[in-house]
């Protein structure tokens, strides 16, 4: 499990960032969608360390 950390972006997105995992940032047009995007990309981030 990571936390993460949502806040409003400058464009109207909501921006969704794992502060443990550098770099590992998304967005989405909700704050539903933007933790969706982000599990998914916490996904890759994790999978892109065990290779």
């Amino acid at each position: 499990m990571r936390q993460i950390v949502i806040y409003p972006g400058e464009d109207g997105f909501w921006v969704a960032e794992c502060p443990s995992l550098p770099g590992c940032i998304s967005q989405g047009e909700t704050k539903e969608k933007s933790i969706e995007n982000i599990k998914e990309a916490i996904e890759v981030y994790v999978e892109a360390l065990v290779y």
